[in-house]
């Protein structure tokens, strides 16, 4: 076998990207998804790309944020490896794969690879998310009524409420962020990433009881991509009443009522609760996703 080349594109040979195969189907994920071509690094051999990874970051970053997209041919594993483990930007992985990857049994062998590359280039796992995408044809959820919404511009109302979420949650990467950091360092990561996103502050909303009780709070949002589910938490005090799926009609209601044309979401396959409210509120699964940290 011939040596291998790894090396990062221009605008001269970013084309390069797009020759290797996507067994995975990926493409159809990230059509419209904007990448710099120096933030593209592919793997050679005999000047055939078989690995290929694409890095994200926003459009005012100056390094990127994740990878977002990495990919091989069959039986270049290691090449897909090296690729990783020789970038010069050490962040984590994002890998996507089709809703109900298991079942097909090529695309389980290849997904199956992908992991063993991120694992041997030290990414670990750290979750399993569902990826939706909600449309108008979806239709719009029912509003409950049970809960009265309002903006705060106070962030210590947002930080408090973030805080109390955040004791108690079932969210893994909120979890890793208390873990490495406490829970002031993971609500206020959170916190900063709300105010990284383009979408205006005065979104923010509050939500309360009849009895004019915290209920939890919700964040419409834009990332760089467009509008999607920001944020959704329910103060612990509060659970057990569904709570969560009433914060998730009024925040598609509210994106939609902006000229929303589709929603983005997410949430953690283990976090069962969530999971039923993005269905019942008509939200389909439109892709998997598993994200990995830098070991």
């Amino acid at each position: 076998m011939t040596d291998l080349v790894i090396r990062a594109l221009d605008e001269r040979d970013v084309h390069l990207f797009d020759t290797l195969p996507d067994p995975m189907r990926a493409g159809e994920h990230f059509a419209k998804a904007v990448y710099r071509p120096e933030w593209k690094r592919v793997a050679l051999r005999d000047g055939r790309v078989v690995a290929r990874a694409a890095w994200w970051g926003g459009p005012d970053d100056t390094e990127p944020l994740t990878v977002e997209r990495f990919d091989f041919a069959d039986g270049e594993e290691e090449a897909g490896a090296e690729l990783l483990r020789t970038a010069p930007w050490p962040v984590a992985l994002e890998l996507i794969m089709p809703g109900g990857w298991r079942e097909d049994p090529v695309m389980r062998a290849a997904v199956e690879a992908r992991h063993a590359a991120a694992r041997a280039a030290g990414h670990t796992p750290l979750v399993e998310r569902f990826v939706y995408r909600w449309t108008p044809d979806c239709g719009l959820p029912e509003r409950p009524g049970r809960l009265s919404f309002a903006p705060e511009p106070d962030d210590t109302v947002f930080f408090d409420a973030l805080r109390r979420i955040h004791s108690d949650t079932l969210d893994a990467h909120a979890r890793r962020a208390v873990r490495e950091g406490g829970l002031d360092h993971a609500v206020q990561e959170e916190m900063d990433f709300f105010h990284w996103c383009p979408s205006p502050r005065e979104w923010w909303q509050i939500a309360r009881t009849p009895d004019g009780d915290l209920a939890g709070i919700h964040i419409p949002a834009h990332n760089p991509s467009g509008p999607c589910i920001g944020y959704i938490g329910v103060v612990p005090e509060q659970r057990g009443h569904g709570y969560a799926y009433d914060l998730l009609a009024e925040c598609t209601h509210y994106l939609a009522e902006r000229g929303a044309e589709f929603i983005a979401a997410a949430t953690d396959q283990g976090n069962f609760p969530m999971a039923a409210h993005f269905t019942k509120a008509g939200y389909p699964v439109i892709r998997e996703r598993v994200n990995f940290e830098l070991s």
